[in-house]
């Protein structure tokens, strides 16, 4: 396609008009909002999807929206017994990381920040440690050391590979 420059500015406009607008579409989804509270199961389906897990909880039921590997945010979208949406909240925080403490049971962490980014075990079956992306300034991840009894050993912060600099060429 051989454009003069007078001419694909238009063409130009129109296709970057349209990506915006299609990715206005897509973000539209991608987390809840206030019109969430009230909304029955069904449409909080339709517009969030489905849900990276469901839990049970006292009043109703949890559905968990990771929105990852690479996403930085997890909702937690509270039912209640009539399966209308109660509540919403992100958890990936520094007040939830700062509630896991050792001894935690796995389920409880899971409870708390929902599923990790990433899971890998240890050498010699010594457990296995999760990391959860999060916003934050500094590119950082938080991560949860478990034994393999699955309650944590120890948590913290780290630095996800994708924030890593190849420093081989230093002396």
């Amino acid at each position: 396609m051989n454009l003069q420059p007078r001419r694909a500015r238009p063409l130009i406009a129109a296709l970057l008009l349209a990506a915006t607008l299609s990715g206005c579409a897509a973000i539209s989804g991608y987390a809840p909002n206030a019109s969430t509270v009230g909304q029955p199961r069904a449409d909080v389906l339709q517009r969030l999807g489905a849900p990276t897990l469901e839990q049970p909880i006292p009043t109703g039921q949890r559905l968990v929206y990771a929105r990852g590997p690479m996403g930085h945010h997890t909702y937690f979208v509270d039912l209640d017994a009539q399966g209308r949406a109660s509540g919403w909240q992100q958890v990936l925080t520094e007040a939830n990381f700062q509630k896991v403490q050792p001894d935690m049971p796995a389920a409880q962490v899971l409870a708390l920040i929902g599923p990790p980014s990433e899971s890998k075990g240890l050498a010699r079956q010594r457990g296995y440690f999760h990391s959860y992306r999060y916003e934050n300034p500094q590119c950082l991840w938080f991560q949860v050391e478990y034994t393999a009894q699955n309650t944590v050993r120890s948590a913290g912060y780290g630095t996800p590979p994708e924030c890593e600099r190849n420093v081989d060429w230093l002396p």
